[in-house]
């Protein structure tokens, strides 16, 4: 089994960990709408994508109707 041979100090553990930190994502604004989504993505809100409607998005669904 691995064992280190000498204690791995805290300054070079955070060194080794400083890459590892999560990033922000970068939302823009919806060009049709003006909600906030993902780069490159298909607008959740209003279902649109490079000016033209990709996805029709459907306004609310009631399950409650549809289980009984």
């Amino acid at each position: 089994m691995a064992v280190p041979k000498s204690k791995i100090t805290r300054s070079r553990r955070g060194q080794r960990r400083s890459h590892d930190a999560l990033t922000a994502g970068n939302p823009n604004e919806c060009a049709n709408c003006g909600e906030l989504k993902r780069t490159h993505h298909v607008c959740p809100a209003c279902g649109h994508y490079a000016d033209r409607e990709v996805v029709s998005v459907v306004d609310d669904i009631d399950l409650d109707d549809d289980a009984a």
